[in-house]
């Protein structure tokens, strides 16, 4: 893909904005195919692909954990780590309001509302990451921490 045919998505504009080098990282995009779907497509580990999962406190409040693509996050763990009761994953309705994508194409980049983002903290060790470019089909690949210096994340340990 030239560089110049990539979508202006909010999370694309975000990343010139602060001057970030990445790569696109298009592939046919798959309903409910997953990060499985995305590494099979672009022939990289799964463990690579970072999910943006937007989730909800006890009171409602609402924020965005950074996983693995072969990963779960461990509910619990975080709920105990935030210090709140319990922590449930949006309504598909409410995740697409909160930031202004679509499911399956939602990146923590350049969100509708400023969510807090929560990080696990073995991401931050990669050597590089693909996350999603706020469109279904399109991945970016970037350095982490590139990411930690735009999003500014807490760092967790939450993995499964």
């Amino acid at each position: 893909m030239a560089r110049d045919k990539v979508p202006a998505t909010q999370a694309i504009r975000v990343l010139k904005q602060h001057k970030v080098k990445f790569i696109p990282r298009p592939y046919k995009y798959e309903d409910k195919g997953g990060t499985k779907t995305s590494a099979r497509e672009l022939q990289v580990e799964e463990h690579l692909i970072i999910k943006t999962l937007i989730m909800e406190d006890d009171q409602q409040k609402p924020l965005i954990i950074l996983m693995h693509g072969d990963c779960e996050v461990s509910l619990k763990h975080l709920a105990r780590q935030l210090k709140v009761k319990k922590i449930t994953p949006c309504t598909t309705a409410r995740a697409d309001n909160l930031t202004g994508y679509q499911t399956g194409g939602i990146s923590p980049f350049g969100t509708r509302q400023s969510l807090p983002v929560y990080l696990e903290e073995t991401i931050a060790n990669l050597e590089k990451l693909i996350i999603n470019g706020g469109k279904r089909g399109l991945l970016i690949e970037l350095s982490p921490q590139d990411l930690l210096n735009i999003l500014k994340p807490t760092l967790v340990s939450v993995a499964i």
